[in-house]
């Protein structure tokens, strides 16, 4: 009898062990998804409604419960204390030993324990094994092996193991709800380090008067434009800028903390926004010399509600801008045009592929990427040579002109310093893998990228064309809508193979291909991108052309 004793204590102590880890696991997922979603409690619940059978309340959280229901009320005369401690142990471990997820894939973007997460993180801990090691400390006190696991009545607290399975489960269940109990209990403390970094911020800007400072918005392109702008003052200036997307209050007052040095002239700044009165936020920190606004799309009109609404928001980059300041406009965006009618104090540039001061003329690709001339005032003509793709970033570069022409340099300097730019990570990003041309546009998740994306592999001549995408997000009420016009333009490009990640995300991009009589076997759907993958590779050879569209953060992953 020992050993079977003995087996008893191993499988109850291996559920224990299955539940921390699994536990542990879903509590690190739930920060990720949190942390993906700019620590912002109405987007984080949005997401959990969205995913509440596969991620929050799962399939396996109601079964385990109606199983402890059963042996409690229907079986607890017939099933010994021994058989339900197996019962509860066996399906236990084997419903919560696998975590999987992400899907079997690495994280696209890795969660990363910055301050504010290591602060969040010590109460949400804390609230995640409250529940569980309170069941079990209870359910092991005065624990006496085997005699305190038999059903002397029904109910709950009959038996040991069902105390301890139900807490866990319980607890296990209850983790992305502790989520908000620890974000409203560290509320406080994150108020009191932004208004200090806030002010330190400030306090170092009043000490720099002879400092110019760029802001950057709009919906698309803000991350290259302001690139461009640093590669092109760099060939005369002490240019600082916020590195990647860093567009938000505590990302712009890190970079100024910690990298603005006394040596620097200028600032570049890129300023997002997801709400209206985000830039005026970022303005109180940090108001602009010159304002740069590349266009206004339809990114984030889930929260913004409507494109006049966006507009509104990026035209108070112009409002905010310096008295007798400068201003660089989108002259191909109606909506970016009319922000010159808000001021009558500042010199405003306009630029633009179709109209303005500054234009550009004959785009060509080729495999060092692509060529245009640039047209200054219908007097100056330079060509220009990038790495780059795209007609944006024709654009982007138009802007960086701009600004570039405000601080007296010459079009011959900006031409060299364009040749030498290297793309932006994932946007565009020109590779060869194994004789095989790839584009990486991963980082693109709008209309206008996405049609220019495939403009582009449309545009080259050589092998195949393949295009990777798992679509468009965060669109609001025109998400279908701007993914089956993005169906139609793949199904217009004249590609060779279609592959679709996700069968539900894609949906209304494969009904657009099938609009436009492309051949749909040549249209394939996958569930993840290593399966993307793998079909590419089947297909794929040497010469061929292959653009990755888009890839959701793991928050999406169906």
């Amino acid at each position: 009898m020992n050993w079977y004793l003995n087996f008893i204590d191993i499988l109850i102590l291996v559920f224990v062990l299955v539940m921390a880890r699994h536990t542990l696991l879903r509590g690190r997922y739930f920060l990720h998804i949190f942390q993906q979603n700019g620590y912002k409690l109405n987007e984080f619940w949005h997401w959990l409604v969205q995913h509440w059978n596969q991620r929050v309340i799962t399939v396996e959280h109601v079964l385990y419960n109606v199983i402890i229901f059963v042996l409690l009320i229907f079986l607890s005369n017939t099933v010994t204390g021994s058989a339900a401690i197996i019962i509860l142990a066996v399906f236990g471990i084997s419903w919560f030993g696998p975590f999987n997820y992400y899907g079997g894939e690495e994280s696209k973007k890795p969660l990363v324990f910055t301050p504010r997460m290591i602060r969040l993180t010590i109460p949400f801990a804390i609230l995640s094994l409250l529940i569980p090691v309170t069941v079990t400390f209870i359910s092991y006190a005065g624990y006496i092996p085997f005699t305190a696991m038999t059903i002397k009545s029904s109910g709950l607290y009959a038996a040991d193991m069902y105390l301890l399975s139900f807490g866990w489960v319980l607890g296990n269940a209850l983790v992305p709800f502790f989520i908000f109990v620890a974000a409203l209990i560290t509320k406080p403390i994150e108020a009191y380090v932004h208004r200090h970094f806030i002010k330190l911020a400030k306090q170092k800007l009043s000490q720099m008067p002879d400092l110019t400072v760029i802001a950057i918005t709009g919906s698309y392109g803000k991350t290259s434009t302001k690139f461009m702008i640093r590669d092109l003052l760099s060939e005369r200036y002490a240019v600082c800028s916020t590195p990647g997307s860093y567009n938000t209050p505590m990302g712009i007052c890190k970079v100024i903390n910690n990298d603005l040095e006394a040596r620097h002239q200028i600032l570049i700044l890129e300023m997002g926004a997801r709400y209206e009165g985000n830039i005026d936020d970022l303005c109180d920190i940090a108001e602009p010399d010159i304002s740069v606004v590349t266009n206004v799309g339809v990114a984030h009109l889930e929260t913004f509600g409507s494109q006049d609404a966006i507009a509104r928001t990026k035209s108070t980059l112009v409002k905010r801008t310096k008295p007798k300041g400068k201003a660089v406009l989108n002259a191909d965006d109606e909506r970016v045009i009319a922000m010159a009618d808000l001021r009558d104090d500042l010199e405003f540039t306009f630029v633009g592929l179709e109209s303005g001061d500054i234009r550009a003329n004959d785009i060509q690709y080729g495999p060092e990427g692509m060529r245009f001339s640039v047209v200054v005032d219908d007097q100056e003509e330079q060509q220009f040579t990038m790495q780059l793709l795209g007609s944006h970033n024709v654009q982007n570069m138009l802007l960086a002109v701009g600004v570039a022409r405000s601080f007296g340099l010459r079009l011959t300097t900006m031409a060299m310093a364009a040749s030498r730019m290297e793309p932006v990570e994932h946007r565009l990003e020109l590779k060869s893998q194994n004789g095989i041309t790839v584009i990486d546009d991963a980082f693109n998740s709008n209309p206008v990228g996405a049609k220019n994306a495939v403009e582009t592999l449309a545009a080259f001549d050589s092998g195949c064309k393949i295009i990777i995408t798992p679509g468009m997000i965060e669109l609001g009420d025109l998400q279908e809508e701007k993914n089956r016009a993005f169906g139609e333009q793949i199904g217009n490009a004249g590609l060779d193979l279609v592959i679709l990640v996700g069968e539900s995300q894609t949906k209304a991009i494969k009904e657009g291909v099938a609009s436009t009589g492309f051949e749909m076997e040549h249209v394939k759907t996958v569930s993840s991108l290593y399966e993307a993958n793998q079909t590419m590779q089947d297909f794929a050879q040497e010469g061929d052309v292959v653009l990755f569209e888009n890839d959701l953060p793991d928050s999406f992953n169906e």
